[in-house]
């Protein structure tokens, strides 16, 4: 292998940029590190050319393990995106700069320089300047200086991102005949998934510092296993349904499971459909294929020799549409299909079949749990339990000790509640330090879909957690015989649009009925249309999720006081609020509602950030 990676971390303060990144390359490769600004794709490129030291794990290349070794006796050669072109030198000074150090003969390094500048098409440029050179040839300088010593392997970290479209395009060719010719394995990194497509023979996809999936573009297009890898690569439709006897059931719509991707009976099921795969047809098909059932053409864009077409579809029951993104207020789903620009519609509707799909594999939720003191944890711990299996989830309990002498009995401690609350199947991890740190670091790092947190944590850690939390945050004091009945506090806004969605969704797995409040001051002159038309959206958005809604409207001196009002009389079992900032605006006055209603409530609630769909 020319490229050897063993669980490679690198830590910022509490944060791992990369985390256990394991990969093999072998010789001769042009592999893709895809991955959005701050998945870690550029600093794993670091660490490989020895630029920055990992924490942990090891870099092997050719054979030889070079973690500990400085950049110059990796072997490497690196391309950044700015050039970093010394300017005052003239293109062959560049070119030869790292062969000089080297201390290569001059009739060697002009031999060298010559060879290279003509590979990369600057032949004749040898006497000019950074100045007199566009973007296009300044890069193609420092590609010929990368490969002027002869590296085993080349790393490019976005080499084309300040660069217009058609010179990057006719650098990308220029790169891969280069890449061919010279057969030196190659690492690119970039965001940019046509760039992807075009040079690699297998890419990787990273975020978050994680290593999610590889494999040739191809298969991670037609197959991908995970639902990040289905929606980040590529347009497409994922709806979410049931396994149910060997196939995945979306209302009427039945799908069979590959045996390869086989699902657990009644656990949760994703397909994927990209454009290209949905059939549309004026007259209703003969059944020789699914039918998605018959759709309202909604949007058509141009894009040369096809057309995008966007179609509105009746809601399928038990089903709910994960891409792409429904509009607040809409049941229905959205269909995205790719058909010839010539293609002429008779009429607005059309029926809508699928020529092929891809069954993602079966997902399971994570839950991160956090017992704080052992005054709640019975009420934390069965909370958890109950909704690990309610949910099919996994989950992770958290134990933090006031130093690391206590962690040893810490861990027992929790060890032995694990088995008397039924979590055995729990992962247990324990650290000492500050609980409000490790809470944030797993709970952004860890890909977990709920953080369950007792309720008589100190509000110094519930106040941390309100401003950093990026998953929805369950505060449990009192444990409910059953989370059947849901108060969803909502307000016309972005936030409350967020609030109903996942509320919505939680409801849907729970069985729980819901309850839209909507508190106002008294004596006001009733709603005014911006809160009618919010809340009549919401209670569409839950019928969208097979959820029944009611709306609940309540007159009260603030926000705070009319939720915990309606949560003690209304027979709730789970209050749902957004995080608000300490300084948001209400109608009422300058408060913080979400750490008000924490601080007040004897039910559960559940604080979803805005951030979260």
């Amino acid at each position: 292998m020319s490229i050897s990676l063993d669980r490679l971390t690198k830590i910022y303060g509490s944060h791992p940029v990369v985390d256990q990144v394991s990969l093999e390359l072998p010789n001769g490769e042009f592999f893709v590190l895809l991955g959005t600004s701050g998945s870690g794709k550029s600093t794993v490129l670091r660490l490989i050319a020895g630029l920055i030291a990992p924490d942990s794990g090891t870099v092997v290349l050719h054979g030889r393990d070079v973690t500990k070794l400085p950049p110059q006796k990796r072997g490497t050669g690196f391309v950044f995106q700015n050039y970093s072109i010394f300017r005052h030198m003239s293109v062959a000074e560049n070119v030869e700069f790292g062969l000089k150090i080297r201390r290569i003969p001059p009739q060697e390094r002009a031999r060298k320089r010559e060879q290279l500048l003509d590979l990369v098409g600057l032949a004749g440029f040898d006497n000019r300047y950074a100045g007199q050179l566009s973007g296009g040839q300044l890069q193609r300088v420092a590609l010929a200086r990368a490969l002027a010593y002869e590296p085993n392997v080349l790393l490019l970290d976005e080499p084309f991102g300040a660069l217009d479209s058609k010179i990057r395009t006719q650098l990308r060719r220029s790169l891969k005949e280069i890449q061919r010719r010279l057969k030196v394995t190659t690492i690119l990194v970039t965001h940019d998934q046509e760039e992807a497509f075009e040079l690699a023979d297998r890419i990787g996809i990273i975020e978050r510092g994680r290593l999610l999936e590889t494999g040739p573009p191809e298969n991670l297009y037609a197959a991908p296993k995970t639902l990040f890898v289905a929606t980040f690569l590529g347009a497409g439709t994922v709806l979410a349904g049931k396994a149910d006897s060997g196939s995945a059931r979306f209302g009427s719509l039945s799908l069979p499971i590959p045996p390869e991707t086989a699902h657990e009976q009644g656990a949760r099921a994703q397909v994927l459909f990209r454009p290209e795969q949905v059939v549309l047809s004026p007259d209703m098909p003969d059944g020789g294929t699914p039918l998605l059932g018959r759709g309202r053409v909604v949007e058509r864009t141009f894009s040369g020799p096809f057309q995008r077409v966007r179609l509105q579809l009746p809601h399928l029951e038990d089903t709910r549409q994960v891409a792409p993104h429904v509009p607040f207020g809409e049941e229905g789903l959205l269909v995205d299909a790719l058909v010839p620009s010539e293609m002429r519609f008779q009429s607005e509707t059309v029926w809508v079949e699928l020529r092929s799909w891809h069954i993602l594999d079966q997902p399971r939720q994570r839950l991160l749990v956090y017992a704080g003191y052992l005054e709640t944890v019975d009420s934390c711990l069965d909370t958890a339990k109950e909704l690990s299996e309610q949910l099919d989830a996994s989950s992770v309990l958290l134990g933090v000790a006031e130093d690391q002498a206590s962690v040893e009995s810490l861990g027992i401690l929790l060890q032995q509640q694990k088995t008397a609350h039924g979590l055995d199947a729990a992962e247990l991890q324990v650290y000492a330090g500050d609980p409000a740190e490790h809470l944030a670091r797993l709970q952004q790092d860890g890909n977990f879909d709920l953080l369950v947190i007792g309720g008589d944590s100190s509000n110094t850690i519930l106040t941390r957690m309100l401003e950093c939390c990026t998953v929805p945050m369950l505060v449990v004091r009192q444990k409910r015989s059953a989370l059947k009945r849901m108060l969803i506090c909502t307000a016309a806004g972005e936030p409350g649009k967020t609030d109903v969605r996942v509320g919505g969704r939680l409801a849907h797995r729970l069985k729980s009925a819901v309850t839209l409040l909507h508190v106002t001051p008294p004596g006001s002159a009733g709603l005014s249309p911006i809160t009618k038309a919010h809340l009549e959206r919401a209670v569409s958005t839950l019928r969208g999720l097979d959820t029944a809604g009611s709306v609940q409207i309540r007159e009260a001196g603030s926000a705070t006081e009319g939720i915990l009002e309606e949560a003690r009389e209304g027979g709730h079992d789970l209050i749902v609020v957004g995080v608000h900032s300490p300084r948001s605006h209400s109608i009422f006055h300058v408060e913080d509602i979400t750490f008000r209603v924490l601080a007040g409530a004897q039910l559960p609630v559940l604080v979803v950030p805005i951030e979260v769909e």
